[in-house]
């Protein structure tokens, strides 16, 4: 960082093209479900994360390959976010929201809390149709608000759709046929909303997900064993997934393999996907897009706590995308999200809560000891301009940081 009726994919088996053809059968039925906040439900995903023999976070081997804390860790450096109590202590993987005040947060172990004061607090939502035992093994990964309408995504395979904000909800049906597993889902505005899968499928619904378009005309595995890589190291004859998707502001994409050793692109009206190089030995870790805009360049991280970005305008049909490395010091902890606030600040968040933030479009970073004593790690950090560049991150173990800046 595409049609099948009422979001039921019939797909044929026979190759991976005619895989993405529609199904024209019948409209499966929905389920209604309605958000309910008590007691029980708090009281029930807290008996859950005590009772659970293993954590609820999700531990990340590769996020540090040194003890040491980073470099620039000391006692100058500043603190310019704080942390907001969330009521779980569940990993919370995905926040949006649909005006300054109110939103969503979603999590594991089927965490969902709603606020309506702008993040300042949180209150546990769950639904009524679901069992107690049927709502904590969703780990619900992806949530999406514009102007009232939202969508959450969830695992195993869980779409859900609100129109009124979130006091009611329907499920939407997905079919076990559909080409790799639901990852990003994004909502575009009265009824209409874009969703990815692990393997490249892009679809767009306008009218609340019974119909659904193909946006690729085959799975990124396909085109890679269709079409000679060559010249892309662990492109030909794939056969994995992608991780990390993302989404820029005009619909662009950019995806990551499996393997980390090589990254992809598509634009809308392309036909498949473009694989390029990594241009480095290390791992891919995670990758984005500068100021949410593929041609303002695209960021990427290594193993190791390594940081890299392009210049402007690379040429997306390229095998190679020249990179440079940003001068920060992790102490060898992975980055795992990186967010441009404005055309000069921007935030890298990794292993061990480590926060970094660089006032010169990314080119040095010092470190921000916010959630420096904090157990736990951090995977996403995001800002949301349309809502005053309110500024949030999220990590394991219930963590959740409000952006204050240099105030705080």
């Amino acid at each position: 960082m595409k049609l099948f009726t009422a979001a039921l994919f019939a797909f044929a088996a026979t190759n991976n093209a005619s895989a993405f053809a529609p199904s024209r059968g019948n409209l499966s039925t929905r389920t209604a479900l309605s958000m309910t906040s008590n007691a029980n439900s708090e009281d029930r995903r807290s008996f859950v994360t005590k009772s659970a023999a293993t954590t609820a976070g999700v531990a990340l081997s590769t996020l540090a390959t040194s003890t040491a804390l980073p470099l620039a860790a000391s006692a100058a450096a500043k603190k310019e976010w704080v942390q907001i109590k969330v009521p779980f202590e569940d990993t919370v993987y995905d926040i949006s929201f649909d005006s300054e005040t109110h939103g969503y947060i979603v999590g594991a172990r089927g965490s969902f809390a709603e606020t309506n004061d702008g993040g300042l607090t949180w209150e546990p939502r769950s639904f009524s149709n679901l069992d107690a035992e049927e709502e904590i093994t969703y780990r619900f990964e992806a949530v999406s608000f514009k102007d009232g309408e939202g969508w959450v995504l969830g695992k195993p395979t869980l779409l859900l759709h609100t129109k009124d904000s979130g006091k009611s909800w329907e499920r939407i049906p997905l079919s076990p046929k559909l080409p790799g597993e639901p990852t990003g889902i994004l909502a575009l505005g009265p009824n209409q909303a874009e969703m990815i899968t692990s393997s490249g499928a892009v679809y767009t619904t306008d009218n609340a997900g019974r119909n659904w378009k193909a946006q690729v005309k085959e799975t990124i595995d396909a085109t890679l064993n269709r079409v000679s890589s060559s010249g892309v190291s662990g492109a030909s004859y794939f056969t994995g997934s992608i991780n990390n998707e993302q989404r820029d502001s005009q619909g662009a994409y950019l995806a990551v393999s499996s393997r980390g050793n090589f990254f992809l692109t598509w634009e809308p009206g392309q036909d498949f996907w473009i694989p390029h190089n990594r241009g480095t030995p290390r791992r891919i870790q995670n990758m984005g897009f500068v100021r949410g805009d593929i041609k303002n360049g695209v960021w990427m991280t290594l193993n190791g706590g390594k940081l890299l970005t392009s210049a402007p305008g690379a040429d997306l049909n390229s095998e190679e995308f020249p990179f440079a490395e940003a001068n920060i010091k992790t102490g060898g902890y992975g980055i795992t999200d990186v967010a441009w606030r404005d055309e000069n600040e921007v935030w890298a968040v990794g292993g061990s809560n480590t926060m970094f933030v660089s006032k010169d479009n990314g080119k040095n970073f010092s470190f921000d000891k916010s959630a420096n004593d904090i157990p736990g790690n951090l995977y996403n950090v995001k800002f949301f301009p349309e809502f005053g560049n309110a500024g949030w991150a999220l990590g394991s173990s219930g963590l959740l940081l409000k952006y204050v800046g240099e105030k705080a």
